[in-house]
């Protein structure tokens, strides 16, 4: 059930505190109060250690391939007849997803926190997969919990995750989608507070996650800056990313937050539809709310009950958003948009073949709107777009709208 609650909507950004305007904070049970305030002052003192920097840097550079390259899609630009379109291909970092920027920075902190016991929860198994991947790095144990629905529709990356020694634990109540495997992370963390980091893979969740998250995937965001600065000698008139519980986003949004001459464009899952109730977009048909720690949008009934989503991209089947988007739409400096499954399809299938790139179902929704985008604006200009993930996790999923089983 989520919870209503008053907190002031004038109040500015603390983020060192854990709220943006009136989002965010830490809505837990007494019992995670302690183990939270024994990783934000873990983190606090992580930041200021040279040493630590210095270890998610080599990280970042020897074992994902950082950093990856913004490349000029010359087809589809061509195709939309209009701004040009370049990809932050995060898709050819280490595992196939920006997800592992983010897991490599809070394993890190694990391991100097003395955790040997590492679980998370992941919905289209890219987070699961990055998680899996660096406790075998670093010689963690390893629990994921996964909606027993996304195992089936992600069943290459459970094999993955197994093949990299963790163990993949089924939830099979609820929608038995990404917000169930939450929910029972939240439980075994509760559980098993004394030897275990809980990697959250998304801007979601109780303070200090929102900003630890933002911060290890900014690393997206100043990479893309230079890069496109570099390849056009200015800077890009949009920025463009899918957003579920919106970690790429606000990797790649945060170093254009100043630049007020840049657009950032959000997109949502629309599903069949808003009209049709059968969609993953609280940023766009929500309303505030308290879920899995924190408050931001969420999708819920009037009597305050979250209600089923739905999407085509396991990633993006989610009923809540991280609070620092709730706070960016409501000050008008991003916008929140809309694609649906049957747009995302097809942008899918454009980017495969103009340009030798399958992209994830998740980043074929932000590809869709920068298509339309891009022919409204001029030839001049340009647009980034985050290539979030890579899609062979996906085809059978595309394959299944085909009729095609494989």
């Amino acid at each position: 059930m989520a919870i209503e609650t008053e907190i002031n909507p004038e109040a500015s950004v603390h983020s060192d505190e854990g709220r943006f305007g009136r989002y965010g904070g830490r809505f837990v049970s007494e019992t995670l109060i302690g183990p939270l305030e024994e990783l934000t002052a873990a983190y606090a003192q992580a930041k200021q250690d040279p040493q630590f920097h210095a270890e998610v840097e080599r990280e970042l550079s020897s074992f994902v391939g950082r950093p990856t390259p913004l490349y000029f899609a010359q087809r589809l630009t061509a195709n939309s007849a209009g701004a040009k379109i370049y990809l932050k291909r995060e898709d050819l970092a280490h595992t196939g997803a920006h997800k592992i920027n983010n897991t490599v920075g809070q394993a890190v902190l694990a391991a100097r926190m003395g955790k040997r016991r590492i679980i998370a929860e992941t919905g289209a198994g890219q987070h699961g997969v990055a998680t899996a991947t660096v406790a075998a790095r670093l010689g963690l144990e390893c629990v994921v919990y996964m909606g027993a629905d996304d195992v089936q529709r992600q069943a290459a990356n459970v094999y993955r995750m197994r093949l990299l020694g963790a163990e993949v634990r089924p939830v099979e109540g609820g929608t038995r989608t990404l917000k169930d495997a939450l929910n029972e992370a939240m439980r075994d963390w509760v559980t098993n507070i004394d030897d275990t980091f809980y990697i959250i893979g998304t801007v979601a969740g109780p303070h200090p996650y929102p900003t630890l998250v933002r911060d290890l995937q900014r690393v997206i965001g100043i990479e893309a800056r230079e890069q496109i600065c570099a390849a056009e000698g200015e800077l890009p008139a949009a920025v463009v990313a899918c957003v579920g519980g919106g970690s790429n986003a606000i990797g790649i949004f945060h170093p254009f937050l100043d630049d007020r001459g840049v657009e950032l464009y959000g997109v949502e899952a629309g599903g069949e539809g808003l009209g049709s109730g059968r969609h993953a977009a609280p940023l766009n048909a929500g309303r505030p709310g308290v879920l899995h720690g924190s408050r931001s949008y969420l999708m819920e009934s009037a009597e305050g009950q979250i209600i089923g989503t739905h999407s085509i991209s396991a990633g993006l089947d989610y009923p809540g958003v991280g609070p620092e988007h709730a706070y960016l739409k409501d000050i008008g400096r991003a916008n929140y948009v809309t694609i649906d499954d049957d747009e995302a399809i097809a942008a899918f299938h454009r980017l495969c073949r103009c340009e030798g790139i399958m992209p994830a179902l998740e980043s074929s929704h932000a590809i869709a709107y920068a298509e339309q985008l891009a022919a409204r604006l001029s030839p001049q200009q340009s647009i980034v777009v985050s290539l979030s993930g890579r899609g062979d996790k996906d085809i059978a999923t595309v394959a299944a709208q085909e009729g095609i089983e494989l």
